[in-house]
C-alpha cells in the first residue's frame, strides 16, 4: 500500500484541505528563494542536535549528504517541486526523506519549529544579498560617480533652487551630491545588517527548545553575531523587514531625484546632458524622439517600492504577539524590494557611466544675474553689514532689468556709485564664474579644491 503523504502540520486533522486554501496558503512560489539559506539552517541544526546526543554521527553524515544533493538540485535546476509542497522548508524536507529515509529525515526538525526556522532563513537571506549584491553595487554605483567628478572636475553648470537659476557649482559638485546621498545609504545599510545578524534559531514555536540545545553554537555556525534573548521575540520580530523596506524607500527616494535632475538636464531646453542608446528608447509614431525610459523607470519604480512598505505596515499592525500566518506577507514584498533596488542600482551605474555631457550647454546657461549674492559679498569685504548688502544687489538687478541691459555686469561703475557710494572699479572683478564658484572653498563648497576633498572622503567611506 502506497504511503499516504501528511502535511508536516498534519496530525490532527482527518479532513482534506481545500484546494484554493492550499494555494493560498502557499508560499513557495516565492520562497524558494531562501533554499540555501533553508538548507545551511538545518545543517547547523542537525549539527546542534547530534551535540545534545539526538543524533548519533552516522545520522549526521547522512543528513548532510542528503542536503547537500537537494543544494546541487536547486542549483542546477533539477529539484522537483511537489504539488503538497506548501514552502521551501516543507519541500527540503520532504525531498530529503525521499533521499535518505524518511525514518533518519524525521529527526531533522527535533525541537524546531518552523516559526524559529522562516525567521532564520529570512535573516541569513538578506544579510547575504545585501552583503554579497547590493552593497558591492551601491558601492560600484558610488565609485563610478567618484570617478566621474573627478575627470569633469573643470565644468561649471548652474546650480538650482526652486528649479531656477541660483548660483554657478561645478557639474562635479552635483555629482558628490548624489554621491553623498548614497554613500549615506551605503553605510545605513551595513548598521541594518548588523542589527539583522542575531539568531532566532532555537526559539522553537514560541516557548523555547525542550532538550537545551545550545543557540549560541547554532548562532555561531550560521554567522549570526549573537542570539535574539527572547523566544517570543524571535518567531515574531519582523523589524528587519521593515527597515530593509524602509531603507530602500529613502534610497530609492535618493535614486528618484537623482533621475529627475538627468531627465530635465536632458530635454533640449536644457541639453546639459545626452543619454546613451543603451538606456534609451524611441517612440512607436515619432522617429525623432529619443526618452530617458531608465531614468523614468527609476524614478517609477520609487513608488512600487514606497508601496511595498505601506502595504506591509498595515498587514502586521494589529497582530498579536509571537507567530501569525499574517506575517507569511513579508516575503513578497521585500524579495521584490530587493530585487527592485539591486536592478535600479545598477541600472542608474550604467546610466551615469555612458552619458554624455554638453560643457558648452551647461557654461552657456550661466547668467550675470546668478552672481548677484557675490555682488553682495563685494560690499561684505569691505564691512557693508549683509542685510544691507543684500537690499543694495538687489537694487542692482532691478536697475539693470530697467534699463534692458543683458546682465549686471553691463551696468557702469557711475551707476553702481549711483546706487552706493562704496562700489569701487574693482567691482567689476565680481563678474567672473571661475571666481565665484572658487570663493567657495570651505568646507562642502563647491570650490575645486573643495569639491576633490569631498570626493576623497566618500571613497574614504567606502
Amino acid at each position: 500500500m502506497a504511503e499516504q503523504k501528511q502535511k508536516l502540520w498534519g496530525g490532527r486533522f482527518t479532513g482534506e484541505t481545500d484546494p484554493l486554501m492550499h494555494l493560498y496558503n502557499a508560499s513557495l512560489p516565492y520562497d524558494y528563494k531562501m533554499y540555501k539559506a533553508d538548507l545551511e539552517g538545518t545543517k547547523v541544526y542537525t549539527s546542534g542536535l547530534e551535540k545534545i546526543g539526538l543524533l548519533n554521527k552516522e545520522e549526521l553524515a547522512e543528513i548532510h549528504k542528503g542536503l547537500k544533493q537537494i543544494e546541487q538540485e536547486w542549483a542546477d535546476g533539477s529539484f522537483v517541486r511537489e504539488a503538497d509542497d506548501e514552502d521551501i522548508h516543507t519541500a527540503n524536507e520532504r525531498r530529503l526523506g525521499e533521499i535518505i529515509g524518511r525514518g533518519i529525515a524525521g529527526k531533522v526538525h527535533t525541537g524546531r519549529s518552523r516559526n524559529d526556522q522562516v525567521a532564520t532563513d529570512m535573516r541569513i537571506y538578506c544579510r547575504d544579498i545585501i552583503n554579497e549584491t547590493i552593497l558591492p553595487a551601491l558601492s560600484s554605483l558610488i565609485k563610478v560617480l567618484i570617478q566621474r567628478a573627478n575627470e569633469e572636475i573643470d565644468v561649471l553648470m548652474p546650480g538650482y533652487t526652486h528649479l531656477q537659476r541660483a548660483q554657478p557649482i561645478r557639474w562635479s559638485h552635483w555629482i558628490s551630491c548624489y554621491a553623498t546621498y548614497f554613500t549615506e545609504d551605503f553605510k545605513r545599510l551595513k548598521q541594518i545588517v548588523e542589527r539583522l545578524n542575531s539568531s532566532p534559531l532555537g526559539a522553537g514555536a514560541l516557548a523555547g527548545h525542550p532538550y537545551g540545545i545550545d543557540r549560541e553554537f547554532l548562532a555561531e555556525g550560521l554567522g549570526f553575531q549573537s542570539v535574539i534573548g527572547n523566544s517570543l521575540t524571535a518567531v515574531a520580530d519582523r523589524d528587519f523587514v521593515v527597515e530593509i523596506m524602509f531603507w530602500g524607500s529613502l534610497f530609492m527616494n535618493h535614486i528618484s531625484r537623482f533621475a529627475e535632475d538627468l531627465i530635465i538636464y536632458s530635454t533640449a531646453e536644457f541639453g546639459f546632458i545626452k543619454l546613451s542608446d543603451a538606456y534609451s528608447t524611441g517612440s512607436s509614431l515619432m522617429p525623432q524622439k529619443k526618452n530617458p525610459d531608465s531614468l523614468e523607470l527609476l524614478r517609477g519604480k520609487s513608488g512600487r517600492v514606497f508601496g511595498q512598505l505601506a502595504g506591509f505596515l498595515m498587514s502586521i499592525k494589529s497582530i498579536p504577539s509571537t507567530y501569525n500566518k499574517d506575517m507569511q506577507e513579508d516575503k513578497e514584498p521585500l524579495f521584490d524590494c530587493l530585487t527592485t533596488v539591486e536592478h535600479s542600482v545598477l541600472i542608474a551605474t550604467g546610466v551615469i557611466s555612458t552619458l554624455s555631457i554638453n560643457k558648452e550647454k551647461m557654461e552657456g546657461a550661466l547668467t550675470m544675474d546668478m552672481l548677484a549674492t557675490d555682488l553682495a559679498d563685494y560690499l561684505v569685504r569691505k564691512g557693508v553689514p549683509f542685510r544691507e548688502t543684500h537690499h543694495i544687489s538687489g537694487q542692482a538687478v532691478a536697475l539693470a532689468e530697467k534699463l534692458n541691459l543683458s546682465g549686471i555686469d553691463k551696468i557702469s561703475l557711475e551707476q553702481y556709485k549711483s546706487i552706493d557710494a562704496r562700489f569701487d572699479s574693482d567691482v567689476f572683478e565680481v563678474f567672473n564664474f571661475e571666481k565665484s564658484v572658487e570663493r567657495r572653498d570651505a568646507t562642502g563648497g563647491t570650490a575645486k579644491s573643495a569639491v576633490l576633498k569631498q570626493l576623497k572622503n566618500l571613497e574614504a567611506q567606502l
